[in-house]
């Protein structure tokens, strides 16, 4: 028998931000298991962790495949481990394939120190153009796809032929529509293709992308972000050059048990 938690991350209001579920674990599960449980959650994303010493061995799973790196599940981690668990520090650092993340806490905030993952220019693969209703201004590349737009509206606007956009294969990446906000300094939306979840509702991870180019075209290091799914979600962001700092709160939404045979 095992915990699960399940809490919304980067929002102060249940049924806001990202649903992730985190499961606790003494000892590692075979990956099939935990690609198994990931499914049953039906979530975009599960962090399972593992105690190790003073630190945590942190790994994410969608339903389809392990990611290298996920913002939102690792919030959601620490404010099970801080609010839930009662874990005494106020900094917590996470083993992950991504390397050391630390997740500071304070007053209700979790600050994620994240690796800065800076896109370069690139062209828009062809049957991204297809899939998309309206082209963007702007093309870069990181992990995932940055298309840049020239008003919010537009990225609010953005309709996704599935169809077409399915046939595309970005191992652990998607594809992030952005542009500068009308109420904060920039705003997003993130697809992925081939996945149960086709619009991820706030992608931390995207703005280790996100952070340094804004950063970069608006001339300024401390950055406020929305990601305008219909669930929507608050980031606050830092960027310092090689690292970035991605910010948010979390709620719990529910706390259960799982029973493998």
């Amino acid at each position: 028998m095992l915990d699960i938690y399940q809490i919304d991350a980067f929002t102060n209001s249940i049924f806001g931000g990202n649903p992730a579920c985190v499961v606790p674990l003494p000892s590692w599960l075979p990956d099939e298991i935990l690609l198994k449980i990931t499914q049953e959650n039906a979530v975009a994303e599960t962090a399972f962790f593992v105690p190790k010493g003073d630190r945590f061995h942190l790994r994410w799973f969608t339903p389809e495949i392990e990611m290298d790196l996920c913002g939102h599940a690792t919030l959601a981690t620490a404010h099970c481990l801080k609010t839930i668990l009662k874990y005494p520090s106020n900094n917590i650092v996470f083993e992950t394939v991504s390397g050391n993340l630390s997740v500071a806490v304070k007053d209700g905030f979790y600050f994620l120190d994240f690796p800065s993952r800076i896109p370069v220019p690139a062209a828009l693969p062809e049957l991204i153009e297809k899939s998309l209703n309206i082209p963007p201004k702007e093309v870069y590349k990181s992990r995932d796809y940055v298309l840049v737009y020239d008003t919010e509206q537009e990225v609010k606007n953005i309709k996704i032929n599935r169809e077409v956009f399915d046939q595309i294969n970005l191992g652990t990446g998607g594809v992030i529509v952005t542009s500068e906000g009308t109420s904060c300094d920039f705003v997003s939306r993130f697809f992925t293709p081939q996945a149960s979840i086709l619009e991820d509702p706030v992608t931390g991870s995207a703005h280790c992308s996100l952070t340094p180019l804004w950063a970069k075209k608006l001339h300024k290091k401390e950055l406020t972000a929305q990601q305008l799914s219909k669930r929507k979600g608050v980031l606050n962001c830092l960027d310092k050059n090689d690292r970035v700092i991605i910010s948010g709160q979390a709620r719990t939404y529910s706390i259960g048990k799982i029973w493998i045979d």
